[in-house]
């Protein structure tokens, strides 16, 4: 029997970009001691009060089928954080509660996008941006942010490639760079997207791990509201990656739409884990700073050890919980470095190839282990950096 074209197309055709990832599990089963760098997994686990929440919700018995479109606890509570946050009036009908930001980004896309529409994303990008568009049949058309730029978008770029999108996918602070798109930057996107009549779905998963700067969430900008969808979760800011719980905030009438593809693909998130997340958003911003806090000391023991030699260059990292590296001086193109690293050093970092073309001879390094053993794993990176460029 033959699959869908759909589903056997998602990854067009190729690697999906976790081969290097893959092959360092692999590794781990096998009995090797391995530094994983790769994904951005918080190494201090779900905070046990959360987790308690959540055993007294399902044993008070929320256990059995919630509201389609989140509880009306749950979203009051994210849409007053929201408004908290960024000064725009956000009501509880602007509040769809999704399992995680991954299933947010597949309903906007559902939402804004018909078959064969072209939606576009910058590269680099998350990993599942392209799958993600495809697996709503729309067509993905990545726009390049180069590294001379310090990877912050051109809008006269997303504008020539505009005539006939649909919707522009944004991200920051942005996974894999770690770059904040600065206020002009922005507002240049949401002028694209307010010429071309485009919808803008703004990925903000990172908001509260902010170093430099500020995050803007394009919301807070004069007259794209209507035309904005914004992803948002608490699988970063509360370390509950595993509990996928997360929402799209907007319009109205979107999120009315949006809710009803939600009853007929996840049916809603279980109670007992929107319980637990209202008492996780009850603890407040002190709280999410607390779980913030490691990856702001480790980003800055990280840009240290960068700052004393001059072979591997780091991208300024104003966000996230990453550091991307350009290690192009060694004449490896990410993929093969990262390959060379966890065969010479047992450290696993994410090339940079996997987020697109744009970072191209990068890798990113997540900031998700004990500082003394980062400290190390990145003295691997600089010393092969250094004997293969010399």
């Amino acid at each position: 029997m033959q699959l869908s074209k759909r589903i056997t197309g998602l990854t067009g055709g190729g690697s999906d970009g976790w081969d290097v990832y893959y092959r360092a599990k692999q590794m781990h089963r096998d009995g090797k001691d391995i530094t994983h760098l790769t994904i951005g997994e918080h190494d201090i686990g779900t905070d046990r009060s959360i987790l308690d929440a959540m055993h007294a919700a399902a044993l008070a018995g929320h256990t059995g089928y919630a509201m389609f479109n989140g509880n009306t606890n749950l979203r009051e509570r994210v849409a007053a954080r929201v408004t908290e946050r960024t000064g725009v009036r956000t009501t509880p009908d602007n509040v769809l509660i999704t399992p995680g930001g991954q299933s947010g980004l597949f309903a906007t896309h559902s939402a804004t996008c018909d078959e064969g529409d072209k939606a576009l994303f910058i590269d680099p990008f998350y990993a599942t941006y392209p799958g993600t568009i495809r697996g709503v049949g729309a067509a993905p058309v990545a726009i390049q942010a180069r590294a001379d730029r310090l990877f912050q978008p051109d809008p006269a770029d997303i504008a020539a490639r505009a005539d006939g999108a649909k919707s522009l996918l944004v991200n920051s602070p942005n996974n894999p760079t770690g770059v904040i798109y600065s206020r002009e930057t922005m507002e240049g996107i949401a002028r694209v997207c307010r010429d071309h009549a485009l919808w803008l779905i703004s990925d903000e998963v990172y908001d509260t791990q902010v170093w430099h700067g500020e995050h803007l969430s394009p919301r807070m900008l004069p007259g794209i509201e209507a035309q904005t969808l914004v992803i948002g979760s608490l699988s970063k800011s509360h370390a509950m990656t595993g509990s996928r719980l997360g929402w799209v905030i907007g319009p109205e009438e979107a999120i009315a739409h949006i809710g009803n593809l939600a009853t007929h693909t996840t049916y809603g998130v279980p109670g007992f884990i929107q319980e637990a997340a209202c008492f996780a958003l009850d603890q407040g911003p002190a709280f999410e700073a607390a779980v913030a806090a490691p990856f702001r000391r480790r980003r800055d023991l990280v840009l240290q050890l960068v700052e004393g030699q001059n072979t591997v260059r780091a991208i300024p990292a104003e966000g996230a919980m990453y550091v991307m590296l350009d290690i192009r001086a060694t004449g490896l193109s990410g993929e093969a470095f990262a390959n060379r690293l966890l065969d010479a050093h047992h450290v696993a970092v994410m090339p940079g190839e996997s987020f697109g073309t744009a970072a191209a001879g990068h890798v990113r390094v997540a900031l998700t282990v004990a500082d003394d053993r980062l400290a190390e794993a990145v003295g691997h990176i600089l010393s092969l950096a250094a004997s293969l460029a010399g």
